[in-house]
């Protein structure tokens, strides 16, 4: 079985911070600089205006001519989540989680030090996260889900342990945006008449592969009650640095602060001489929130140069001045002083060249960054059947 863990408006209440009491109120996430004007989580009394998250301004605004705008605090966001998945594995599961504010683990696995059956992991679950949280358990990640979402804070989790085709059959086919794979197929459902899983999951699957290819696939596994398995996330090694800086810093003094955070991070003892593959630059804001931007590097590096070279041009796309900032290490690389060997097989240098490529592809855009195109029937007269993508094997 698996376990889904739900904190509806996550973001909204790690921007707010030590103002939590405003989400009595209607509040909205403020749209993020160099992004679109649009707003982001917004409280149940906005709800009730008709404002959601993903509308624009103007009409947010026009709907509810008191809403209160936050700025958005990633970091905190970053911050907070962590410490929940942290205590997800401090009762012995392994986490996986997309996007901040939805967990998934493997319950089956913790039985034994949890009372012996899914019951007591759901109360370990429920100590460890307080009351507030949505928990859902099923046979898939996708049910799971779901199941999270016909929760209630404060309310017994609600439990799929027979038939989840039967529990998914009347949900609308709308949830399938929660798989980022899957954002635009429901509107192309809906305007074909299909509008709950049930009726998806009636479709033969050989039309659904010939009219979508592999999204369509996985849409009907998920609307059947099948899901690909969880990948937990590895356990991080948190390499950070932060430096306070003066009033109306700007300039070639922001650039001086990086150059002295990149010296402090690459002697830092956590490296152990490794190179890094990604950084990530962030700012506490003085005009309240946060920024952050993340940069994976061309090539594994540990020259000072290089990184800065590669963060400087991302200082001035911070939106306001800033009252300290900070320099994480997202990904380690291998060891800086690996040079490779002098003589090679003929095209093992390029192979090698084509997988660290798809590596840095996928590392910056997520798995289905590099796939490559696998003729099935050529000579089909209809296109969607000639060929289809499949993932590129490194």
């Amino acid at each position: 079985m698996v376990i889904c863990v739900l904190i509806p408006r996550f973001a909204l209440l790690a921007a707010l911070g030590d103002r939590r009491a405003l989400v009595s109120e209607p509040v909205a996430l403020a749209p993020e600089e160099g992004r679109d004007q649009a707003v982001g989580e917004v409280s149940a009394p906005a709800e009730a205006f008709g404002v959601v998250q993903g509308m624009r301004m103007g009409e947010a605004l026009s709907r509810c001519p008191g809403l209160r705008l936050v700025p958005p605090d990633p970091e905190s966001v970053r911050t907070l989540w962590h410490e929940v998945l942290d205590r997800i594995e401090r009762i012995g599961g392994a986490p996986e989680s997309e996007r901040e504010g939805a967990a998934y683990f493997e319950a089956d696995g913790l039985h034994g030090i949890h009372g012996g059956d899914l019951r007591g992991v759901l109360a370990a679950t429920r100590r460890a996260l307080g009351r507030s949280a949505r928990m859902g358990a099923a046979p898939s990640r996708f049910c799971a889900y779901c199941a999270a979402l016909a929760a209630r804070p404060r309310r017994p989790p609600v439990v799929v342990d027979r038939d989840p085709s039967r529990f998914l059959a009347p949900l609308p086919a709308t949830l399938l945006r929660s798989r980022p794979e899957l954002q635009g197929l429901s509107d192309v459902l809906d305007r074909l008449g299909v509008r709950t899983l049930g009726e998806l999951a009636a479709l033969p699957s050989r039309a659904v592969a010939e009219r979508f290819g592999h999204p369509g696939l996985l849409a009907l596994d998920l609307a059947r009650g099948r899901d690909t398995p969880l990948d937990p996330r590895r356990p991080p090694e948190p390499a950070s640095e932060r430096i306070d800086l003066p009033e109306a810093v700007s300039g070639h003094q922001l650039e001086h602060a990086l150059e002295l955070l990149t010296a402090r991070l690459l002697a830092r003892r956590e490296r152990r001489g490794r190179s890094l593959r990604a950084v990530a630059v962030s700012a506490r804001l003085v005009a309240g929130g946060t920024w952050r931007k993340a940069v994976t590097l061309r090539s594994a590096s540990a020259d000072p140069q290089r990184i800065r070279l590669a963060l400087a041009p991302r200082l001035a796309e911070m939106p306001a001045p800033a009252e300290s900032l900070a320099l994480e290490v997202v990904a380690f690389g291998p060891p800086a002083t690996d040079q490779g060997r002098l003589l090679d097989e003929q095209g093992a240098a390029r192979r090698a060249r084509l997988g660290e490529a798809v590596h840095q592809a996928r590392q910056a855009a997520g798995e289905a960054a590099a796939m490559r195109v696998l003729d099935i029937d050529p000579d089909s007269r209809v296109p969607e059947r000639r060929s289809v993508l499949a993932p590129l094997d490194p």
